[in-house]
């Protein structure tokens, strides 16, 4: 029973059968029932202030002298828990999780979903703690890891009481299997409100999640329960860049759905003058399944009705439509979806963002979900996400920009709606990841910048206390002084590490970071994080590695601050620690394409390729159009003999790079294949004969004047010297264009010694045409080759004859004396070998 009334609580809601049984049964436990009623009922303020709550926090009054909030709070429960006999011990234990449940949705009231809640804190506390610092008391205990809490957040001291009963007071509630759930609720909402990602809510995610997936029951019974619980899962982990766990969580939430969901392509229009129908992209939905009659095992929320929802603004275009008008409606038609199944394409699409980079293309698969979801408007939470999404793809496109200002407006506006009561915008509220109130204000703000408002979005971020924002408009407006007067002003109210932090980034001046880390008691940091950047700024790379270090050890998931350590570590020459940061970089963010290209450049300099090759392979699957990714690429798989990678990569750079040549590249792999060296697989490299062909062809007819690449595609067929004579006569062929291409590139007739070497290459190909001609069996086509080589070799024995005659002696220079005397008795060779084939041929 009592995990039962767990799942019910987790759900949000009774069923008709629940509801009778409830109310005779659970709703008259001595101290818990009353309790559950109300969070049942969505009457959290009710729990909060029920005799059971009054009796725990402000008790009798008292409170130890110099003892802080959260550690009252602690001694407070801990001592309701202890209280009582081991009868009601299990009942005691669900009224506090009722009061941490009950917390949580109403923090979630007041910051994410509204209306507007307040509470006073001088009901709750005893007067000794109710000091005009309480809040900044509760601030201090809800930082962690050097991060702070948003400055406007509303009633913190409702997050405050979960996170003491769910963390500090869990060991002391055994009874209750489903209790780290609700801290994996108390996590999601806390990190929301912290300026970076806590290391600490991570580790505590983590074993969050291992607790729940022990009740075996919830997973076996609930189907519906269990899909919102890794929807949730899926959130939690792509918050910390944990992307196998969320495509694992999100898999399993799919197959528990029984939906197939597809980005497919349908006939369509998009606009009001389109005359025919064209392939449009839209999300198709399927159920694998209908269900039979839903048992309390499958029960769903009940759709909000659509007058509560935040108005869906239309588009309003003259030409572009408001949807997709499809050519045959009825086959895409959308099955009538739940709640859970609405928040599964939700998190499919959200997974699919995270997963995917940002790219035109992936903006227009991310619309098609929209678009799906939208189309069912039922669930505020779903809605209202799906909405917010949209709005933010819509603000790069000029027809769309002031649907996405007017939409963002809509639901700011939503947050003061009353007509609209909290217990359905709770519906499947945790796993559908909706944005802070604040969060979605500064879109907005952000849309009116973009639309050139900067006062009414300086305004806006003034009134939410986004300085950081507010300054950055300042200075794009060049006022620079009226920027740091901002920041002055609330200093003069308020001393904080995040406003000094603010003033150093305006002034850029040492002093004011020291200020804010001495003010944090050696604990934030933002403050060492920008100190290094400044110290990078002035190219004091030692000390910016010293102050990264310090920020990192504070919190460890900055991925910005891992990837400029790395960048100082290079420039230090330290790449045994450049290699260090960029692993936890691309650690933190698997697709993060420069920190892998920038890890394998660290494995190179340490002479570890093997390693290099394997981090550059994870940066092209992130980036596959970075050509010098791809160059890095060619480099290391060559130096450690992986020629079939070499040979892929050769091709793929030049789809990317029209002029992209390598001709060391080329003789490697020439060299390779032709002597049929082992690679780093242990194959045999004349394997890739025909592959190496296909790619010299490709670079010979892109770059068809240039004599090494004749010269290195007629080594791969044999030079000439092999036993197939086709091959030797295509040897031949390229042998005498790389002659063509070297004789006229010029520049090597006035030095001997390269002259030489011209001379050298071409008795080789005289040699060959001789061996050609023999193996002929037309003596027309022998004749043929005879004379284009002997044409070719009595050009090269004038030319050097006119450009290194002695003229006083008339002595061919020294150097070359010997070279064109072959050359005259090759000529002589070749007349002889044509006069026969002529008589051949009469």
């Amino acid at each position: 029973m009592l995990l039962d009334v767990q799942m019910c609580a987790l759900r949000g809601f009774l069923t008709a059968s629940q509801a009778a049984e409830w109310k005779h049964t659970v709703f008259g436990a001595a101290e818990a029932g009353s309790l559950l009623e109300s969070l049942m009922n969505g009457d959290f303020e009710a729990v909060l202030l029920s005799p059971q709550v009054l009796d725990v926090l402000p008790g009798d009054g008292s409170c130890s002298e110099g003892e802080d909030i959260e550690a009252y709070l602690e001694r407070r429960v801990l001592l309701y828990l202890a209280g009582g006999t081991n009868e009601d011990r299990s009942d005691r234990e669900l009224a506090m999780m009722t009061l941490a449940a009950s917390c949580l949705h109403m923090f979630a009231q007041s910051n994410w979903t509204g209306p507007p809640v307040s509470i006073h804190m001088s009901d709750l506390l005893p007067p000794g703690l109710c000091s005009q610092t309480l809040v900044e008391a509760i601030h201090s205990s809800l930082l962690l890891d050097g991060e702070s809490v948003y400055s406007l957040v509303a009633n913190p001291f409702l997050l405050l009481l979960a996170k003491v009963i769910l963390t500090k007071c869990s060991s002391k509630m055994d009874s209750l299997q489903l209790l780290p759930w609700w801290t994996l609720r108390y996590i999601n909402l806390h990190q929301q409100i912290l300026e970076a990602r806590s290391p600490q809510l991570l580790s505590l995610a983590q074993s969050s999640i291992d607790k729940v997936l022990k009740c075996k029951s919830l997973f076996s019974e609930q189907r519906n329960l269990a899909i919102q619980f890794h929807l949730e899962c899926v959130y939690i982990n792509l918050t910390y860049y944990e992307y196998q766990p969320a495509k694992e969580h999100i898999n399993t939430a799919q197959e528990l759905s029984k939906l197939n969901i597809n980005l497919t392509g349908a006939l369509g229009k998009r606009t009001r003058f389109q005359q025919k129908f064209l392939a449009q992209l839209i999300v198709e939905v399927k159920k694998m399944q209908e269900q039979p009659g839903q048992t309390d095992a499958d029960a769903t929320p009940v759709p909000t009705p659509q007058a509560m929802l935040p108005k869906d603004c239309m588009l309003g275009d003259d030409t572009v439509l408001d949807k997709i008008n499809l050519a045959e409606p009825d086959q895409y038609e959308l099955p009538d979806l739940s709640a859970e199944e609405q928040a599964v394409i939700l998190g499919i699409c959200t997974d699919f963002q995270k997963n995917n980079p940002v790219h035109k293309l992936t903006e227009e698969e991310l619309l098609a979900f929209t678009s799906c979801i939208l189309s069912q408007p039922k669930f505020w939470a779903v809605e209202v996400t799906a909405l917010c999404l949209r709005a933010r793809l819509e603000r790069e496109k000029s027809r769309c920009i002031e649907r996405a200002m007017m939409q963002t407006q809509v639901i700011v506006d939503h947050f003061e709606d009353k007509n609209c009561p909290v217990t359905e915008r709770l519906k499947v509220f945790y796993c559908c990841n909706a944005q802070p109130r604040w969060i979605v204000q500064k879109q907005l703000a952000s849309l009116l910048t973009d639309l050139g408002c900067m006062s009414s979005a300086l305004l806006m971020y003034e009134k939410l206390e986004l300085w950081e924002d507010a300054v950055i408009c300042y200075e794009r407006l060049g006022q620079h002084g009226k920027a740091e007067e901002i920041v002055r002003r609330e200093l003069e109210k308020k001393e904080t590490p995040s406003m000094y932090c603010l003033l150093g980034d305006i002034l850029r001046e040492h002093q004011y970071y020291d200020r804010a880390w001495e003010l944090s008691g050696q604990r934030s940091a933002r403050a060492m994080r920008s100190k290094a950047l400044l110290h990078l700024r002035n190219k004091e790379f030692q000390q910016c590695v010293d102050c990264f270090e310090q920020s990192l050890k504070i919190n460890a998931l900055q991925i910005g601050v891992w990837f400029s350590l790395g960048c100082a570590y290079f420039t230090l020459e330290g790449y045994e620690g450049a290699a260090k940061a960029f692993q936890r970089c691309v650690g933190l963010e698997p697709d993060n394409a420069q920190a892998w290209n920038n890890l394998s450049t660290a494995y190179i300099r340490l002479r570890k390729k093997n390693k290099a090759f394997h981090t550059l392979q994870e940066a092209l699957k992130c980036n596959y159009e970075h050509w010098q990714i791809w160059e890095n690429f060619i480099t290391v798989s060559t130096d450690i003999g992986d020629f079939a990678e070499a040979i892929k990569a050769y091709h793929r750079l030049m789809d990317l790079r029209e002029n992209y040549k390598d001709i060391q590249i080329l003789q490697i792999l020439v060299k390779a294949v032709v002597e049929n060296l082992t690679d780093s697989h242990g194959e045999p490299a004349g394997s890739l004969e025909p592959k190496l062909k296909e790619l010299l062809g490709r670079v010979s007819s892109r770059h068809s004047n240039d004599s090494e690449i004749w010269r290195q595609y007629a080594l791969l067929y044999g030079d000439g010297h092999g036993a197939n004579p086709e091959n030797n006569e295509k040897a031949l062929q390229f042998l005498s264009k790389a002659h063509r291409c070297e004789v006229q590139a010029g520049g090597w007739e006035k030095e001997p010694a390269l002259f030489k070497e011209v001379i050298k290459r071409t008795i080789d190909m005289g040699n060959v045409t001789i061996s050609c001609s023999t193996m002929k069996s037309n003596p027309t086509e022998a004749l043929q080759m005879l004379s284009s080589t002997r044409l070719s070799l009595r050009s090269l024995t004038t030319k050097a004859k006119q450009m290194h005659t002695d003229v006083a002696t008339g002595q061919i220079h020294a150097e070359l004396q010997d070279g064109v005397a072959a050359l005259e008795e090759l000529i002589t060779e070749l007349q002889e070998l044509s006069g026969k084939l002529r008589d051949q041929s009469q």
